[in-house]
């Protein structure tokens, strides 16, 4: 791996584009490790309130881009693009050294064009899936991405096939993990289910009714539920009053948990990272989960599984996840010996897949590296 190896005190102005949270979080670490080489370094773009204690300067809060589903998406066109032009604008007036890309390409390819037609260098983290769908965005990156970097390992091997460098910069997810192991003193986990049903409304209020009523067959262990940031204590209990809340602090959650319920996305590689048993389950709209159906292609859709390309992790999907299929499943990764055992050898082999992470570091270090020549 790489790291650190020089500092010029040389102004430069990063214009970053985060519309998730986990992109914010993403984000707001490459700046602070921007800051250590460029200690007068400006900040812009769109962001989250991570990335704005970082130092950025947004032009759009990411909490607008708040949207998820193919559906969802479609009914809210004006306002997407609507903040496409109000980015291309101020991109022009502002005129940066380089332009960040984090993850969420739907609405990032359209600025990474502007930008290329601008003569702007394009840096691209958290490199678009298009293993998993439109694959024809590989010419898109191969024509207006500068730098691409991949915090999967089969990505740059992906890459490498269709002609395009890419650069394997370790993932986010180790690193913070590896952080939290090694400044905590871990709980023995004692008759306790972590609960994970997304960060996003539209998740919640469909994954936790179901995971609920699954947690009913295990009356010998306590349930407890991961609040996500921006949701009050009062949205979960409408769901039930008694339910136990650990609020953003999903690591501290793990560690204490004998097994996990995880909503697919980044939580089910930090819960296997974190050494957790798991069931995964994923639920949408029908009309979202039709389209979603006939343009993706994989054989998974947990990271986990993708990753070490086995079935590692049980998947529940759309009809399938249902509270008595849910309690099954759940019943074999708290109680079987040989499929704890099988889990355990499959984490074994993904630490080693990803290897030793510092993501962060190593992608500043090359957009610094590239545009400080």
């Amino acid at each position: 791996m790489f790291y650190c190896l020089f500092h010029i005190d040389v102004t430069m102005k990063y214009y970053f584009i985060s519309g998730e949270t986990s992109g914010d979080n993403h984000a707001s670490r490459v700046m602070l490790e921007l800051k250590k080489l460029d200690k007068q370094a400006f900040f812009r773009g769109m962001g989250g309130d991570m990335s704005r204690e970082a130092g950025q300067e947004l032009v759009i809060h990411q909490k607008e881009m708040a949207i998820m589903g193919f559906a969802e998406v479609l009914g809210s066109i004006f306002k997407i693009l609507k903040n496409i032009r109000s980015i291309k604008k101020d991109i022009i007036t502002w005129k940066p050294d380089v332009v960040i890309l984090v993850d969420y390409p739907g609405f990032n390819f359209k600025i990474a064009r502007y930008a290329f037609k601008n003569k702007i260098p394009v840096h691209y983290y958290i490199s678009p899936k298009v293993w998993a769908w439109k694959e024809g965005r590989v010419e898109l990156i191969r024509k207006y991405v500068s730098e691409l970097y991949c915090i999967l390992p089969f990505e740059k091997d992906y890459f490498a096939k269709k002609g395009i460098k890419a650069t394997y910069v370790g993932n986010p997810s180790k690193e913070t993990v590896d952080a939290f192991l090694a400044t905590n003193i871990l709980p023995v986990s004692t008759n306790k289910i972590a609960l994970l049903p997304g960060s996003r409304k539209q998740e919640i209020s469909t994954s936790l009714p179901i995971m609920l009523e699954a947690i009913k067959q295990f009356p010998k262990y306590e349930a407890i539920v991961a609040q996500a940031p921006g949701f009050e204590e009062a949205y979960y209990h409408a769901f039930d009053p008694s339910i136990k809340l650990i609020p953003d602090n999903m690591y501290q959650l793990l560690a204490q948990c004998d097994a996990a319920i995880v909503t697919s996305g980044t939580a089910t590689l930090e819960t296997a990272l974190m050494n957790v048993p798991q069931v995964v389950c994923y639920k949408t709209t029908k009309v979202s989960y039709t389209i979603a159906k006939a343009v993706v292609k994989l054989k998974y859709i947990s990271l986990v599984n993708l990753i070490l390309d086995a079935p590692c992790v049980k998947e529940l999907i759309q009809d399938d996840f249902e509270a008595e299929k849910l309690g099954y499943e759940l019943h074999l990764v708290l109680k079987s010996k040989d499929k704890i055992a099988q889990i355990a050898l499959y984490y074994e082999e993904l630490h080693a897949l990803i290897g030793e992470s510092h993501p962060s570091v190593n992608v500043a270090n090359n957009i610094w590296r590239s545009i400080a020549k």
